[in-house]
């Protein structure tokens, strides 16, 4: 009895030391950005998402970090972040550094990303304090990573604005991703302009101030940014005729390129 009275007060402090919860961090990240539709996609990255998961975004994207503590009752909750975030794309670039337990950034360039948190809790007091990760314990790095793809815009030779739901409209074709910045302005042949928008998902109907405009040929200047820095100059002809129907000339795509 004396032998398992002394073995249990030996071996007590070492259980209850194995018991003590330690602070953590368990950060993630809300992205939202708009797809080919202008609707507004969003989600949630995860510290633990494996890199042959990385989520593949596209630029512009806002994109909300939260660190989201655990913190144990006899530490305060005076704690210090440290967030890295460096696209590992342009290693000579200064990685951004952030502070805050919560922040919300806007991203315009491609590439790959990776983000690091690590968080020092004080105890009650502010007398001790607690680093995470703790290599001593073997406590793995809290990353976040994800991907910005590059840019990519191209625009149709025509439209058809008949009604039919087929090239009614003059936008960009379809899969255009990555443009941080737009402008785009159709002219008549005289050089008057007709229209304008700023908007990569907005488009031209073929009506000016509400009337359609007659068949022929027309004029559009692009001036966009895409996220990977390429500058995209577009000035092309574009032919619009009402009179074409998708069911007369299913095999004819005269208005595409």
């Amino acid at each position: 009895m004396k032998y398992f009275l002394f073995l249990f007060y030996a071996l007590f402090p070492l259980f209850v030391w194995a018991q003590v919860e330690n602070p953590s961090v368990s950060p993630s990240a809300t992205y939202y950005m708009r797809n080919e539709k202008g609707e507004e996609e969003t989600d949630v990255i995860t510290y633990d998402s494996k890199a042959e998961d990385t989520k593949l975004l596209d630029a512009p994207v806002r994109i909300v970090f939260q660190a989201n503590p655990s913190i144990p009752d006899d530490y305060s909750s005076d704690v210090h972040y440290t967030w890295t975030i460096t696209n590992t794309n342009t290693p000579d670039a200064t990685p951004i550094i952030r502070n805050e337990e919560e922040f919300e950034l806007m991203f315009y360039e491609s590439g790959y990303y990776k983000v690091q948190l690590r968080a020092i809790f004080y105890g009650i007091g502010g007398v001790e304090d607690y680093e995470f990760p703790h290599e001593d314990e073997g406590e793995d790095p809290r990353l976040i990573n994800f991907s910005i793809d590059t840019s990519m815009l191209e625009f149709p030779n025509g439209i058809s604005p008949n009604g039919d739901g087929k090239n009614d409209e003059l936008k960009p074709k379809d899969g255009f991703k990555g443009i941080v910045s737009f402008r785009a302005t159709i002219f008549n042949r005289w050089g008057q302009r007709l229209y304008s928008w700023n908007d990569v998902h907005g488009s031209w109907d073929g009506k000016v101030n509400g009337k359609a405009v007659k068949d022929g040929v027309y004029f559009l200047n692009v001036s966009a940014k895409g996220s990977d820095g390429m500058n995209y100059n577009i000035k092309k002809a574009i032919n619009v005729i009402s009179g074409y129907t998708n069911e007369e000339n299913d095999n004819n795509d005269s208005t595409e390129e």
